[in-house]
């Protein structure tokens, strides 16, 4: 049975983060508003009102949240970078105290021994932006080349990997068709437009960021469908959804063309928005890298209604996390080998760029902090890895998410994913069980291969 200790030697570990979960200081050094600002005073819109305002004040104290990282002994740190305070509107010239921070952050990463790997756009598009159209507008995509080229110019020398866009999946279907998420637009398949134009921005910004030398990553929710049962028709309704969630973001870049999305009624050009040189301009360069996020498979059986031709299933019999979400290790093997087999030579090596539960962990009296089911999640998942590593999937490293208790979107801080409690009144930080458990895997990861 494989294990984690074995992965390869050279393997990578890290934790991930996002700007706007954790960095707070929204109103300081010429930040710009972002589409999470306006849509986290809308009421209503988040759990008790919470905000991402104040966040983890990581913007204040990132050399304590470095030093947690050291503590780890960690190889890498998957972070974002908040448009928004790089260039505020959206466009023009450089908000060069914004940028300052992340000069910065680089520096002590190096110091600390940590490689940077910076997330260009993990949703906090510009409001600036979402007000001409945001991701529904072809223009973005140009912005975000430009936004791309500006930061790279600053921090290029020292970034080695970049990572276009977080899980434009999520953020096309909860930002744009349901209204879960900011931007808060409720188009349901109208939404289309925002993959595509997401994926066009990916492209443009690889080619500014090669230019100037660096390697181009994408990180995508992923998820193994499984159908309701052995019927046509659930077979065909899990078919279509693995279409839309992993196939509609993976074919164009892998494979140079977009699934096919009849089932959806949906024309190759989604709804208009593919021109002629697009696909070939996404593909152009292969990626040097794929990040993929895993949480849970999807059970999905036919649908109940006209809207859509799936309906989701439970997942029965497994345990759950404090979100209601699956705990199934094994998905990951599963989804890993599944790529390989479905993509061959044109899947890159894969990094694991999220990973993670939400618990509800406090700390006890004594301030401790006793977090088992997330060590129980994370070792199920590590071996799940090792597994897919074993039948021969190129996988270079893995991100848990996330170092710290951080602003869950919609849910605010209802929801603890991180490896470091965090008290959102004193922003104290308390390392849990399960810091403690990661810092011991990677040190015998290493030793078991230092002999």
């Amino acid at each position: 049975m494989a294990n984690r200790l074995d992965l390869h030697e050279d393997f990578r570990w890290g934790v991930s983060t996002a700007a706007y979960q954790i960095e707070g200081a929204v109103e300081e050094d010429g930040r710009g508003l972002s589409i999470w600002d306006v849509f986290g005073a809308r009421p209503g819109a988040v759990k008790n009102g919470d905000t991402g305002r104040i966040a983890c004040d990581h913007y204040h104290r990132h050399a304590e949240d470095i030093a947690l990282m050291r503590g780890l002994g960690l190889d890498g740190y998957r972070f974002s970078i908040a448009w928004p305070r790089v260039q505020p509107t959206g466009a023009g010239s450089v908000n060069l105290a914004g940028l300052d921070f992340y000069d910065r952050l680089v520096d002590d990463l190096l110091a600390a021994g940590i490689a940077p790997l910076p997330t260009l756009f993990h949703w906090d598009l510009p409001q600036a932006l979402e007000e001409a159209g945001g991701w529904l507008a072809r223009d973005t995509a140009y912005r975000f080349a430009e936004y791309a080229g500006l930061v790279a110019d600053r921090l290029g020398d020292r970034v080695p990997a970049w990572i276009t866009l977080n899980e434009p999946f999520i953020h096309m279907v909860f930002g744009y068709a349901l209204g879960i998420h900011a931007p808060g637009r409720t188009l349901m398949l109208d939404a289309l437009p925002a993959a595509h134009h997401q994926l066009l921005g990916h492209g443009l910004a690889a080619t500014a960021l090669r230019e100037r030398g660096g390697q181009v990553m994408i990180a995508n929710n992923l998820t193994p469908v499984r159908p309701a049962s052995d019927g046509d028709a659930d077979t065909a309704a899990a078919a279509a959804y693995d279409a839309l969630h992993n196939r509609l973001f993976l074919d164009p870049l892998l494979l140079g063309r977009y699934p096919d999305l009849g089932a959806f009624g949906v024309a190759p050009d989604l709804g208009g928005s593919v021109r002629d040189g697009d696909l070939e301009l996404i593909a152009a360069a292969p990626l040097d890298g794929l990040g993929v996020n895993y949480y849970n498979p999807t059970r999905i059986g036919a649908p109940t209604g006209p809207e859509l031709p799936f309906t989701e299933a439970e997942i029965e019999g497994v345990p759950r996390t404090a979100f209601g979400w699956p705990v199934v290790p094994d998905g990951l093997r599963e989804l890993l080998v599944g790529l390989r087999q479905r993509y061959g030579t044109a899947l890159p090596p894969i990094t694991i760029t999220e990973n993670g539960c939400s618990v509800e962990d406090a700390p006890a009296p004594d301030g401790t902090v006793v977090d088992q089911p997330r060590i129980d999640y994370l070792a199920g998942h590590l071996d799940a890895l090792a597994a897919a590593v074993a039948e021969g999937v190129d996988v270079r490293g893995y991100f848990t998410w996330s170092l710290l208790d951080n602003y869950e979107w919609a849910e605010g801080f209802s929801q603890r994913f991180g490896l470091v409690h965090v008290d959102f009144e004193t922003l104290r930080r308390t390392p849990k069980a399960s810091y403690a458990w990661y810092r011991d895997t990677i040190a015998a990861h290493r030793a078991h291969w230092a002999g």
